[in-house]
């Protein structure tokens, strides 16, 4: 029986000239259909990514710049940024059991949509609303890519899915490197409005869209072996190594992903170039992630993940204690090493492992990995930073800081200053009540003070202050991610040494 080829849900298409697929691909032709372009389809599944890690990178780079002109409280900063995780995570878990359904090229249609529509409505905004309108759309949009492409690899590379997915993988860091470096090109030319940084995301959309929305698209793996939804989800949720797989992915992705959202801020607070550390760590994912192939051969998928646990413990750790410049690079190298071949190699195991969850099973774990990161990680190390921040504050030397700064910006007209004023004030009145000094308020009084720029030694004074607790903080964070990577260890030690007796890795086979 010929196997389809079109992708379920797309139109008809016209009739091409079939070809014999070349061992190892996923995209068998049948008398009269057309023939699967493999290069392309994963080309374009790569720059998809790419549009999906300059969205993710450049609404965070913005976040200030969108206060400033839109006169945001921290409150609704936070639900703009927030939306593109747990945005990302809605976007994955409503449309990952019905990619069978509706069809891979389908869902890119909509990531497409998505992409413009975002963008164009954050550029447009006019407040608080349509601004988080706009970047939820993008983050729905950027879980829609996954959603669609991580099944597409795996349909076009049955026999090689974690090394294929790794290289895939590749275009996430490999876009927070593109987006970086030329949003501070930008910078450097003098054309560093936030509107032309968010713009950036409309290049590689409208390349992927001419890539992809028009080709023909394999079936999924599910859908060429006849396994129904009701299969799936059965694999999905009845199969003890899935359960233990998310409960990982719920680590994996926060020791990758945590930290990194947070090293910028943490260096730079520190008087170092947080974004080119950021910039390095990245680099070097893609790299290594490229070059997975000897990698996943020499280790086996369950041995780099044992491997990955422990290097990316040891180099957290040492990046949490700080230091000079080159050790600080040092750890960030051994940290990159450690989670570069996270996210990839557990949806590769997933996919090799239980097959016959199909689309599902490779959406949950990215809405699982993204929903912890976005609504427990992350959160949870900015409230350690806070609470370590505000114990590192020297007590005498900010009274006296808020107490000249009140003076000083009440009697200002502008607003910004006249709001600094009034926090300074209460952080004061809070701290005599108290006898300690108000967590979060004197910290965030000392950023209004920054922020309002009206009196240049006062805020030279505020980020001194200021600089060195949220650094400390920020590091003593990431410490507490540090021991997920020891419980991560044990996970992935007892699979590889369970795959080692069981005479090594096999990857399973629908159907076999």
């Amino acid at each position: 029986m010929t196997e389809p080829l079109s992708d379920t849900g797309s139109s008809s298409v016209s009739d091409a000239p079939s070809r014999t697929p070349p061992a190892g691909t996923g995209s068998p032709s049948g008398p009269g259909s057309p023939a699967v372009d493999d290069g392309r389809l994963f080309l374009g599944s790569c720059v998809a990514l790419i549009a999906t890690s300059v969205a993710f990178a450049t609404v965070g780079a913005i976040m200030l710049a969108l206060k400033r002109e839109f006169v945001l409280t921290n409150q609704e900063v936070g639900w703009i940024g927030g939306a593109a995780l747990w945005g990302f995570a809605v976007s994955q878990v409503v449309f990952a059991p019905l990619c069978d359904t509706l069809g891979m090229r389908f869902l890119l249609r909509l990531s497409f949509l998505g992409h413009l529509a975002g963008t164009l409505i954050m550029i447009m905004a006019g407040g608080f609303w349509t601004l988080f309108a706009g970047g939820l759309v993008i983050a729905m949009a950027n879980g829609l890519v996954e959603a669609a492409c991580n099944p597409l690899v795996a349909s076009l590379y049955p026999e090689n899915k974690t090394v294929k997915l790794n290289r895939f993988h590749v275009w996430f860091p490999g876009g927070v490197v593109i987006g970086g470096l030329a949003s501070f090109g930008l910078d450097a030319i003098g054309l560093g409005a936030w509107e032309l940084k968010l713009g950036l995301i409309l290049i590689p959309t409208l390349a992927y869209g001419w890539l992809l929305l028009n080709q023909p698209f394999p079936a999924t793996e599910g859908v060429r072996a006849g396994v129904s939804v009701g299969e799936m989800f059965r694999a999905s949720f009845a199969t003890p190594l899935m359960w233990v797989m998310l409960v990982a992915m719920a680590m994996t992705a926060s020791v990758e992903l945590g930290p990194n959202r947070w090293v910028p801020a943490v260096l730079e607070a520190g008087g170092m170039a947080g974004i080119l550390v950021l910039v390095w760590i990245n680099g070097l994912m893609a790299v290594l992630r490229f070059r997975a192939g000897p990698v996943v051969k020499q280790l086996s998928p369950t041995g780099i993940l044992l491997a990955s646990a422990v290097l990316s413990g040891v180099g957290l750790f040492g990046l949490s204690l700080g230091g000079a410049g080159l050790v600080t690079f040092g750890s960030a190298t051994v940290f990159a090493v450690g989670v570069c071949y996270f996210w990839p190699t557990m949806l590769g195991v997933v996919s090799e492992r239980v097959p016959r969850s199909g689309a599902l099973g490779l959406g949950l774990m990215g809405t699982v990995g993204m929903a912890t990161v976005g609504l427990v990680t992350t959160p949870m190390m900015g409230q350690i930073a806070d609470r370590y921040a505000n114990e590192r504050l020297p007590v005498p030397a900010t009274v006296a800081l808020l107490e000249s700064s009140a003076a000083t910006l009440a009697g200002m007209a502008d607003a910004d200053a006249q709001e600094a004023a009034r926090a300074a004030t209460d952080a004061v009145s809070d701290y005599e009540s108290i006898g300690s000094l108000p967590q979060p308020a004197t910290a965030n009084a000392l950023r209004a003070i920054i922020a309002t720029d009206a009196s240049p030694d006062l805020v030279a004074e505020a980020q001194s202050v200021l600089g060195p607790a949220d650094n400390y903080g920020g590091l003593i964070s990431f410490r507490y991610v540090v021991p997920l990577c020891g419980v991560l260890t044990l996970i992935f030690g007892t699979l590889y040494v369970r795959d080692r007796r069981g005479g090594g890795y096999v990857a399973e086979r629908i159907g076999a």
